[in-house]
């Protein structure tokens, strides 16, 4: 009885044996240490990347601050000789609300260009009625 009792637990120890090695078989029949080795590699390898993403990410957003990302645009006919409204006020700002005003004025006799500096969403001059709207609209 001792001898069947121990064949039957040889039988069940390599059976077992048998299905622990299934377990810990990659797909490439490495083993299990082999396996968490590599997906530990590739976890540091991302780590690593998603660091130097965040340092340029950090970079991108320090540079967007400075970027001309509010717009106001005003058309208008300052002469009752031309026509078309073909003068305009560009208000062009950063995200801190510094830039400046463009304006250009249109007449038969020529074009005058003007720029007037904005600083935190304020003019260093005084501005006409069309280049207040166009402030006004790229501070909203």
């Amino acid at each position: 009885m001792l001898v069947i009792s121990t064949l039957w637990l040889v039988r069940r120890v390599r059976s077992l044996d048998a299905r622990l090695a299934g377990l810990t078989r990659g797909e490439t029949g490495e083993s299990l240490e082999a396996v968490l080795a590599a997906h530990l590699e590739k976890v540091g390898a991302i780590a690593r990347e998603v660091g130097r993403l965040g340092s340029r990410t950090a970079a991108l957003e320090i540079a967007q601050r400075k970027a001309l990302s509010r717009v106001g645009l005003v058309r208008y006919n300052p002469f009752e000789e031309t026509g078309g409204n073909q003068s305009f006020a560009l208000a062009l700002l950063d995200s801190d609300g510094d830039g400046w005003v463009l304006s250009s004025l249109h007449a038969r006799s020529g074009t005058r260009v003007y720029a007037k500096a904005i600083s935190g969403g304020r003019a260093e001059t005084a501005l006409s009625e069309e280049e207040s709207a166009a402030l006004r609209q790229a501070t909203v």
